[in-house]
């Protein structure tokens, strides 16, 4: 594939080259055509003019003939009788239409440079003909002459057109070397993505790009790499997920076993029996809740079209949750307050549910026996801010840049003995970020935590 972009780079950039030229060549020569070719014909007109003026004083007419055609001209001259010389280099054709000497005898000027056939890819300043020429009458010495005159092309530029043909194959050859070489220097790092995609596709996560260049291709590889540490990061949280799920699944399904084999027993009490019962239930519930959750997570992830926003009152559906968790509240002892004023949101009222009771059984879970909880609404022009402050076990800096991170739990052993997922945070952040919001943490060790949500009013 590398290999066929460098070919298809290199014949592009020649033929945009070659078409370069061609086109160049072209326009020069209707420039020629239009511009130079009549100043040039006027121009050798008046030389032609001005030799015929002092051949008139001149004692030898051949001689004087040879002496201009020396300054770099081409001349031929025929009298009456028909008697031609020619001085200078010789004419690759000299073919001339016998009306045209006939007219010139006469007195007529001959314009045969700008008369001169408009051929695409020979202009006619480098056209060595006779009919190339001004043909202007000479009278000398009571005799009637018909001189016809051009420059000497390869005379006057013989060593520039050696110079310049030299200097054109030079540029062509130095500008198809760079071409291969500017080609390999563009292509290269291609090879090199091509190359860590494959790693990156077989699971190598630890691609190195050496690649240093302030170009688009150095912003390709700098995405690249940025990727490859994502999808590591995430292949990571994948197996780390993997195990969480597979943890969280496994213990209750091993205590549902365990106790489902007890109940078996013939010798079992009534009493026993309902604890056991109890406890089935409760690992259930608690998988059922798993299940939920993980639901919830993966249509946040999609995004289904699942905001199904209104305008509600956010202070009695808080008031709700309160309610509905105030048995959990009384288990653990806590104190509750909150400072709720009526105050509407527009969002989604089974989602937001969702958040303040999350952060509410959070609240209760990893707080201390006799621990309180304060909940309150403060409503801006923009935006209004729910806060959620506890006085329980609290998180390090450390912790707190990863408890949005799937089935995350601050320090293991602190919180072995409180039942959850570790999706709950997770899922406060997908919801509200979803409706445009931000969530903020503020904890300290064993003083407590504070979590600030913030929502846009519309």
């Amino acid at each position: 594939m590398m290999r066929s972009l460098y070919t298809k780079i290199v014949v592009i950039t020649l033929t945009i080259m070659l078409l370069s030229g061609l086109f160049a060549f072209i326009f020069s020569n209707m420039y020629y055509q239009q511009k130079l070719k009549p100043y040039n014909d006027e121009k050798n007109t008046n030389i032609a003019l001005n030799i015929a003026n002092y051949a008139l004083n001149e004692s030898d007419l051949e001689r004087y003939l040879e002496n201009v055609s020396a300054l770099g001209y081409q001349l031929f001259i025929i009298d009456t009788a028909g008697n031609e010389q020619f001085f200078g280099d010789a004419f690759r054709s000299r073919e001339l239409p016998s009306d045209t000497i006939d007219d010139v005898l006469n007195g007529e000027i001959y314009h045969g440079i700008a008369e001169f056939p408009q051929e695409t890819f020979v202009t006619g300043f480098f056209a060595n003909e006779l009919s190339n020429t001004i043909g202007v009458p000479v009278r000398y010495q009571e005799e009637q002459y018909a001189l016809f005159l051009r420059p000497n092309i390869k005379m006057l530029f013989n060593e520039i057109h050696i110079m310049f043909a030299w200097l054109l194959l030079f540029i062509i050859v130095l500008s198809v070397i760079l071409v291969f070489i500017s080609t390999k220097y563009v292509v290269k790092p291609l090879t090199e993505l091509i190359e860590a995609t494959q790693k990156l596709s077989e699971g190598d996560f630890s691609v190195e790009l050496e690649i240093n260049r302030e170009d688009e291709i150095g912003d390709l590889a700098k995405s690249f790499t940025h990727m490859s540490k994502q999808l590591e990061k995430l292949d990571e949280m994948k197996n780390e997920f993997i195990g969480n799920i597979s943890h969280d699944i496994q213990s209750p399904l091993s205590n549902i076993k365990g106790y489902s084999n007890l109940l078996a027993s013939p010798s079992l009490t009534e009493k026993e029996k309902s604890i056991y019962i109890a406890v089935i239930n409760n690992e259930i519930n608690r998988l059922s809740d798993l299940t939920k959750q993980l639901l919830l997570l993966a249509s946040l992830d999609r995004q289904e079209n699942l905001l199904q926003k209104s305008n509600f009152l956010l202070s009695e559906q808080i008031k709700e949750v309160i309610y509905h968790y105030q048995w959990a509240i009384e288990e653990k002892n806590l104190m509750i307050s909150y400072t709720l004023p009526e105050s509407y949101v527009h969002g989604d009222p089974s989602l937001l549910y969702s958040v303040w009771e999350n952060l509410l059984t959070n609240a209760i879970k990893y707080n201390k026996t006799y621990g309180s909880i304060d909940i309150s609404i403060k409503e801006e022009k923009n935006f209004i801010a729910v806060r959620f402050q506890d006085t329980g076990i609290g998180m390090s800096e450390k912790s707190q840049a990863r408890i949005f991170e799937r089935f995350f739990r601050e320090d293991v052993s602190r919180t072995a003995t409180v039942k959850g997922s570790g999706l709950g945070l997770s899922i406060v952040h997908s919801i509200v970020t979803l409706h445009g919001g931000e969530v903020a943490v503020e904890s300290e060790k064993d003083k407590g935590s504070t979590i600030t949500i913030v929502l846009p009013k519309t």
